[in-house]
């Protein structure tokens, strides 16, 4: 009991720290921001230390199925980090956030390029936005879409040299996929497949949709403003992790249900060679 309840207050010290992060790092933060902030911090607190507190199941899958979350909540926090840095480095230049800003120019070199993810992002400013907001979205784009690769490619090799899941012991469905529920609707390999091919292939347009939507949307509702360093930071973030946690889910359900199938003919081998006759 203490050891989960001082585990759940871990974590939600770090999911405050990951909020409230651009807003202490960047000058000229204004106090009505810092509230809405802090309003954040608490709600977010809350909810970890109620999930991770608890016995039951409640709405964060794969809770006891580590390194999953792990590898999303550090993605996440590197990249919130990282452009925390670069955005800070053009108002009060550092060592580490010239080089992360040097980084993310050999970065966006590479993958800013005609109908890449990066390029999008890009393209998805107003045309009379100023060379230098240009860049550091650019920038911002290639170091966050390189950091959820790595995430990406972290979480597979898990996946196949450490033997996630079962590397830490037994896998409990309902625990560690508390929204989905194997008695409904039909097979249970066949539902996890399913679910596995929506997500992946819903990680992967995601980057490519997501700038395309928010340039026909800013026709209708205006135009975001990406001037804002915070602004900036949380929607490239944000635009960056969710396709790739997406993809990651996917992965863990295909992978949950290769052990599912693999384990039912192991028992359909075990009873057919006790039913052959001696």
């Amino acid at each position: 009991m203490i050891t989960r309840l001082t585990g759940a207050l871990v974590r939600a010290i770090l999911m405050v720290l990951l909020v409230v992060m651009p807003s202490f790092a960047l000058p000229g933060v204004t106090s009505d921001t810092m509230q809405i902030v802090a309003l954040v911090a608490i709600f977010a607190a809350g909810l970890i230390i109620f999930e991770y507190g608890s016995v039951y199941p409640g709405l964060i899958e794969f809770r006891d199925a580590p390194p999953f979350n792990r590898i999303r909540f550090v993605s996440l926090l590197s990249t919130v980090f990282v452009l925390t840095l670069i955005s800070r480095n053009s108002m009060d230049p550092t060592a580490l956030g010239s080089f992360f800003q040097a980084f993310g120019y050999k970065m966006a070199g590479i993958f800013d390029f005609p109908y890449s993810p990066v390029r999008l992002v890009v393209l998805m400013l107003p045309e009379n936005t100023s060379y230098a907001l240009v860049q550091q979205l650019r920038i911002a784009a290639a170091i966050a879409y390189v950091i959820s690769l790595l995430s990406l490619a972290l979480f597979y090799y898990v996946i196949r040299m450490r033997r996630w899941p079962v590397h830490s012991g037994t896998f409990n469905v309902w625990v560690n996929l508390p929204t989905f529920d194997p008695t409904v609707g039909g097979d249970i390999v066949n539902r996890l497949t399913r679910d596995a091919r929506f997500n992946i292939v819903l990680g992967f347009l995601m980057p490519f949709f997501v700038p395309a939507m928010t340039k026909a949307a800013g026709s209708l509702f205006g135009v975001i403003a990406m001037d804002n360093p915070q602004t900036m930071i949380w929607i490239v973030a944000a635009w960056a992790f969710l396709p790739a946690s997406l993809f990651m889910r996917g992965l863990a359900m295909s992978r949950i249900a290769a052990l599912i199938e693999a384990k039912r003919r192991m028992n359909a081998q075990a009873t057919g060679a006790m039913l052959q006759p001696a």
